[in-house]
Protein backbone atom coordinates (compact mmCIF):
# COMPACT_ATOMS: atom_id res chain seq x y z
CA UNK A 1 0.00 0.00 0.00
CA UNK A 2 1.37 3.45 -1.15
CA UNK A 3 1.74 5.87 1.74
CA UNK A 4 -1.00 8.02 -0.26
CA UNK A 5 -2.93 5.46 0.09
CA UNK A 6 -2.82 4.48 3.30
CA UNK A 7 -3.03 8.45 4.52
CA UNK A 8 -6.31 8.28 3.27
CA UNK A 9 -7.32 5.03 4.24
CA UNK A 10 -6.28 6.51 7.90
CA UNK A 11 -7.42 10.06 7.26
CA UNK A 12 -4.74 11.51 7.61
CA UNK A 13 -2.79 14.14 5.93
CA UNK A 14 0.34 12.59 3.40
CA UNK A 15 2.61 15.42 5.19
CA UNK A 16 1.45 14.43 8.93
CA UNK A 17 2.09 11.01 7.90
CA UNK A 18 5.55 11.67 6.30
CA UNK A 19 6.69 13.89 9.43
CA UNK A 20 5.33 10.34 11.86
CA UNK A 21 7.25 7.81 9.68
CA UNK A 22 10.88 10.21 9.95
CA UNK A 23 10.15 10.56 13.76
CA UNK A 24 9.70 13.97 13.16
CA UNK A 25 5.74 14.08 14.42
CA UNK A 26 5.26 11.35 17.20
CA UNK A 27 1.82 9.73 16.50
CA UNK A 28 -1.31 9.62 18.98
CA UNK A 29 -2.93 6.40 19.73
CA UNK A 30 -5.85 6.60 17.81
CA UNK A 31 -3.76 7.02 14.46
CA UNK A 32 -1.74 4.36 15.03
CA UNK A 33 -4.94 2.02 15.53
CA UNK A 34 -6.39 4.24 12.26
CA UNK A 35 -3.02 2.85 10.92
CA UNK A 36 -2.80 -0.74 11.83
CA UNK A 37 -6.80 -1.06 10.09
CA UNK A 38 -6.10 -0.53 6.83
CA UNK A 39 -2.52 -2.17 7.14
CA UNK A 40 -4.52 -5.53 8.38
CA UNK A 41 -2.21 -6.14 11.68
CA UNK A 42 -3.07 -8.88 13.73
CA UNK A 43 -4.29 -7.96 17.18
CA UNK A 44 -1.09 -8.78 18.96
CA UNK A 45 0.80 -7.18 16.00
CA UNK A 46 -1.10 -3.69 17.31
CA UNK A 47 -0.67 -4.58 21.09
CA UNK A 48 3.51 -4.31 19.95
CA UNK A 49 2.52 -1.02 17.90
CA UNK A 50 0.99 0.82 20.31
CA UNK A 51 3.68 -0.42 23.44
CA UNK A 52 6.50 0.66 21.14
CA UNK A 53 5.08 4.05 20.95
CA UNK A 54 4.71 4.19 24.84
CA UNK A 55 0.71 3.45 24.91
CA UNK A 56 -0.82 0.38 26.94
CA UNK A 57 -1.96 -2.41 24.76
CA UNK A 58 -5.84 -1.86 24.13
CA UNK A 59 -6.21 -6.03 23.43
CA UNK A 60 -6.76 -8.30 26.03
CA UNK A 61 -5.49 -11.78 25.82
CA UNK A 62 -7.24 -14.20 27.66
CA UNK A 63 -7.19 -17.83 27.78
CA UNK A 64 -9.99 -19.72 26.36
CA UNK A 65 -11.28 -20.82 29.82
CA UNK A 66 -11.29 -17.87 31.62
CA UNK A 67 -14.91 -16.68 32.70
CA UNK A 68 -15.68 -13.66 30.20
CA UNK A 69 -14.35 -16.31 27.15
CA UNK A 70 -17.38 -18.63 28.45
CA UNK A 71 -19.55 -17.46 25.47
CA UNK A 72 -16.83 -17.66 22.75
CA UNK A 73 -15.94 -21.08 24.64
CA UNK A 74 -19.45 -22.44 23.68
CA UNK A 75 -19.54 -21.10 20.09
CA UNK A 76 -16.19 -22.50 19.34
CA UNK A 77 -17.88 -25.92 20.64
CA UNK A 78 -21.00 -25.77 19.34
CA UNK A 79 -19.37 -25.57 15.98
CA UNK A 80 -16.68 -28.60 16.80
CA UNK A 81 -19.79 -30.65 18.34
CA UNK A 82 -22.06 -29.69 15.15
CA UNK A 83 -19.60 -31.08 12.96
CA UNK A 84 -19.58 -34.63 14.42
CA UNK A 85 -19.59 -37.26 13.14
CA UNK A 86 -16.12 -35.95 11.28
CA UNK A 87 -13.37 -34.19 12.68
CA UNK A 88 -12.88 -30.83 13.60
CA UNK A 89 -10.71 -29.24 16.08
CA UNK A 90 -9.84 -25.72 17.45
CA UNK A 91 -5.65 -24.67 17.63
CA UNK A 92 -3.73 -21.62 18.73
CA UNK A 93 -1.70 -19.72 16.73
CA UNK A 94 1.37 -22.17 17.25
CA UNK A 95 -0.98 -24.93 16.12
CA UNK A 96 -1.52 -26.15 19.30
CA UNK A 97 -4.78 -27.93 20.42
CA UNK A 98 -7.46 -26.23 22.23
CA UNK A 99 -10.42 -27.95 21.52
CA UNK A 100 -11.52 -31.12 19.81
CA UNK A 101 -14.46 -33.15 18.94
CA UNK A 102 -15.37 -36.38 19.76
CA UNK A 103 -14.50 -37.69 16.09
CA UNK A 104 -10.80 -35.68 15.99
CA UNK A 105 -10.25 -38.03 19.47
CA UNK A 106 -10.99 -41.09 18.49
CA UNK A 107 -8.15 -40.09 15.40
CA UNK A 108 -5.76 -39.67 18.23
CA UNK A 109 -6.36 -43.22 20.21
CA UNK A 110 -2.68 -44.72 18.30
CA UNK A 111 -0.94 -41.87 18.82
CA UNK A 112 2.09 -42.62 21.20
CA UNK A 113 1.34 -40.68 24.74
CA UNK A 114 4.12 -38.79 24.73
CA UNK A 115 2.90 -36.30 22.11
CA UNK A 116 -0.32 -36.35 23.69
CA UNK A 117 1.30 -34.08 26.52
CA UNK A 118 -0.38 -30.65 26.55
CA UNK A 119 0.31 -28.52 24.84
CA UNK A 120 -0.12 -30.87 22.18
CA UNK A 121 1.17 -29.66 18.68
CA UNK A 122 -1.29 -31.26 16.16
CA UNK A 123 1.48 -30.83 13.39
CA UNK A 124 3.60 -32.69 15.31
CA UNK A 125 1.37 -35.38 15.85
CA UNK A 126 0.54 -35.23 12.11
CA UNK A 127 3.93 -36.01 10.89
CA UNK A 128 5.58 -37.90 14.07
CA UNK A 129 6.24 -41.49 13.12
CA UNK A 130 4.41 -42.26 16.58
CA UNK A 131 1.78 -40.23 15.62
CA UNK A 132 -0.59 -40.14 12.80
CA UNK A 133 2.25 -40.02 10.03
CA UNK A 134 1.86 -44.55 9.91
CA UNK A 135 -1.70 -44.31 9.31
CA UNK A 136 -1.24 -41.90 6.15
CA UNK A 137 -1.58 -42.55 3.18
CA UNK A 138 -0.48 -40.06 1.02
CA UNK A 139 2.09 -38.99 3.56
CA UNK A 140 4.64 -37.47 1.25
CA UNK A 141 2.06 -35.19 0.02
CA UNK A 142 0.37 -34.26 3.23
CA UNK A 143 4.11 -33.54 4.45
CA UNK A 144 4.66 -31.24 2.07
CA UNK A 145 1.48 -29.41 2.09
CA UNK A 146 1.53 -29.09 6.20
CA UNK A 147 5.21 -28.01 5.72
CA UNK A 148 4.66 -25.00 2.87
CA UNK A 149 1.67 -23.85 4.69
CA UNK A 150 4.05 -23.50 7.94
CA UNK A 151 6.82 -21.98 5.94
CA UNK A 152 4.58 -19.24 4.76
CA UNK A 153 3.02 -18.81 8.34
CA UNK A 154 6.54 -18.19 9.57
CA UNK A 155 7.15 -15.72 7.37
CA UNK A 156 4.52 -14.00 7.54
CA UNK A 157 4.58 -13.83 11.09
CA UNK A 158 8.25 -13.92 12.00
CA UNK A 159 7.09 -15.87 14.67
CA UNK A 160 10.37 -17.92 16.30
CA UNK A 161 7.96 -20.58 17.30
CA UNK A 162 6.25 -21.45 14.09
CA UNK A 163 10.10 -21.42 12.19
CA UNK A 164 11.32 -23.68 14.88
CA UNK A 165 8.70 -25.78 14.82
CA UNK A 166 9.17 -25.79 10.97
CA UNK A 167 12.89 -27.19 11.53
CA UNK A 168 11.73 -29.49 13.55
CA UNK A 169 9.08 -30.93 11.41
CA UNK A 170 11.06 -30.79 8.20
CA UNK A 171 13.78 -32.87 10.11
CA UNK A 172 11.41 -35.97 10.54
CA UNK A 173 12.82 -38.80 8.18
CA UNK A 174 9.93 -40.15 5.97
CA UNK A 175 10.15 -43.45 4.20
CA UNK A 176 12.59 -44.40 1.71
CA UNK A 177 11.63 -43.62 -1.91
CA UNK A 178 8.55 -40.95 -0.97
CA UNK A 179 8.90 -37.64 -2.64
CA UNK A 180 6.81 -34.44 -2.49
CA UNK A 181 4.24 -34.81 -5.39
CA UNK A 182 5.19 -32.97 -8.82
CA UNK A 183 2.06 -31.64 -9.65
CA UNK A 184 -0.90 -29.87 -7.41
CA UNK A 185 -3.67 -32.31 -6.63
CA UNK A 186 -6.62 -31.71 -8.91
CA UNK A 187 -9.09 -29.72 -6.12
CA UNK A 188 -7.30 -29.95 -2.84
CA UNK A 189 -5.01 -32.01 -1.07
CA UNK A 190 -6.83 -34.17 1.13
CA UNK A 191 -5.58 -36.51 4.55
CA UNK A 192 -5.99 -40.14 3.86
CA UNK A 193 -5.88 -42.07 6.60
CA UNK A 194 -6.08 -46.25 6.44
CA UNK A 195 -8.36 -47.10 9.54
CA UNK A 196 -6.08 -49.58 11.58
CA UNK A 197 -8.98 -51.27 13.05
CA UNK A 198 -10.65 -52.11 9.89
CA UNK A 199 -7.63 -51.40 6.78
CA UNK A 200 -10.74 -49.31 4.71
CA UNK A 201 -9.40 -45.92 3.66
CA UNK A 202 -10.82 -42.52 5.07
CA UNK A 203 -10.42 -39.83 2.61
CA UNK A 204 -10.69 -35.60 4.22
CA UNK A 205 -10.65 -32.45 2.61
CA UNK A 206 -10.58 -29.35 5.50
CA UNK A 207 -11.65 -25.71 5.66
CA UNK A 208 -10.42 -23.35 8.14
CA UNK A 209 -12.68 -21.12 10.08
CA UNK A 210 -11.91 -18.00 11.96
CA UNK A 211 -13.30 -15.32 13.86
CA UNK A 212 -13.69 -12.07 11.98
CA UNK A 213 -15.01 -9.91 14.36
CA UNK A 214 -12.86 -10.80 17.86
CA UNK A 215 -11.08 -8.18 19.51
CA UNK A 216 -9.54 -10.97 22.14
CA UNK A 217 -6.00 -11.86 20.67
CA UNK A 218 -6.24 -15.25 22.32
CA UNK A 219 -9.89 -15.52 20.26
CA UNK A 220 -8.73 -14.09 17.08
CA UNK A 221 -5.87 -16.28 16.58
CA UNK A 222 -7.97 -18.94 17.08
CA UNK A 223 -8.42 -21.60 13.67
CA UNK A 224 -10.96 -24.18 13.81
CA UNK A 225 -9.99 -26.79 11.46
CA UNK A 226 -12.94 -29.47 9.90
CA UNK A 227 -12.21 -32.03 7.91
CA UNK A 228 -15.38 -33.45 5.43
CA UNK A 229 -15.17 -36.40 3.32
CA UNK A 230 -13.47 -36.21 0.04
CA UNK A 231 -15.33 -39.32 -1.24
CA UNK A 232 -18.58 -40.68 -0.83
CA UNK A 233 -16.86 -44.12 0.22
CA UNK A 234 -15.03 -41.98 3.21
CA UNK A 235 -19.11 -40.48 3.75
CA UNK A 236 -20.67 -43.81 3.82
CA UNK A 237 -18.09 -45.15 6.27
CA UNK A 238 -18.53 -42.90 8.89
CA UNK A 239 -22.41 -41.83 8.54
CA UNK A 240 -22.95 -46.05 8.42
CA UNK A 241 -20.86 -46.01 12.00
CA UNK A 242 -22.64 -42.65 13.26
Amino acid sequence: MSQLDLAGEAEVSTRHLSFVESGRSAPSRELLLRLAEPLALPLRERNRLLLAAGFAPVYGERVIDAPDMAAARDVVEAVLNGHSPFPALAVDRHWNLVLANDAARALLASVDATLLTPPVNVLRVSLHPDGLAPMIVNIAEWRHHLLSRLRDEADGSADPVLARLHDELRAIPIPAGLRPPSFPSPVAVPLTLRDTATGRLLSFISTTTVFGTATDVTLAELTLESFYPADDDTRRAILGDA
